[in-house]
């Protein structure tokens, strides 16, 4: 027997054992996010899920280390990349553009009329994904704006997507906004985005992914049924 055959059968040995060892807990969905997806976009919306599905609780897993879904037992997981894990199905949930946002304040304070007029202020970069290649940066929206990123001088470094917009949000700042994540900020008026004539669009996006052998799960089902509303609302 192959390896990799081995290795699924292994697999759908440890999720029957699993699923023996639940018990009354056969309604817990385990689910794996970055903290600043959780914080930016699934927490904001999570009440309708357990509205709509009141027998099914709900356990987020927001480390950032690596997760092994079978030894943790994780139902699934929102990750941002390319869409390719091994061992994992991933679906496509939300792909994103990038943009400067600002506070309202600070808005008021620089009409910001030209792309050239970032390089006098402090840009707030997200170094969450610094390692992905894919990743989009200050340095290629300048690039798409026509600016000499290597004039720009005053930076604000922040390892974590969430932090770089409420930085935005308390005026330390100019940052490079992911769609996702700042939608909500937008549309209440914490951000302005800015320049909007100049699209970027990321490489990346956000995948639903989860282990083949578990696709059959109820609760899965019932939270990638969600997931795929949320997105079209």
């Amino acid at each position: 027997m192959a390896l990799p055959e081995i290795r699924a059968g292994f697999d759908r040995l440890t999720l029957g054992l699993a699923r023996l060892k639940e018990g009354a807990n056969s309604d817990v969905l385990t689910v794996t996010v970055s903290p600043a997806f959780a914080a930016k976009w699934l927490l904001p919306r999570i009440d309708r899920f357990q509205a709509a599905w009141p027998d099914i609780d709900v356990r987020l897993d927001t480390n950032l280390k690596p997760v092994d879904f079978a030894v943790q037992r994780v139902d699934a997981g929102v990750r941002y990349g390319a869409g390719n894990w091994p061992g994992l199905t991933s679906e496509k949930l939300m792909e994103e553009d990038v943009f400067p946002v600002c506070s309202p304040a600070m808005l008021q304070t620089r009409p910001f009329n030209q792309p050239g007029e970032l390089l006098q202020v402090t840009l707030i970069h997200d170094l969450s994904m610094d390692s992905h290649s894919g990743f989009p940066t200050w340095q290629a929206w300048l690039r798409q704006a026509g600016i000499n990123a290597q004039a720009q001088t005053r930076s604000m470094q922040i390892n974590n997507s969430a932090a770089v917009l409420q930085a935005a949000i308390d005026g330390h700042g100019v940052a490079l906004a992911r769609s996702v994540m700042a939608r909500d900020d937008l549309s209440c008026g914490r951000l302005v985005r800015l320049y909007p004539d100049i699209n970027v669009v990321s490489s990346l996006a956000y995948y639903l992914v989860y282990r083949p052998e578990c696709s059959s799960l109820p609760r899965l089902q019932a939270f990638r049924s969600w997931l795929n509303q949320e997105v079209k609302r």
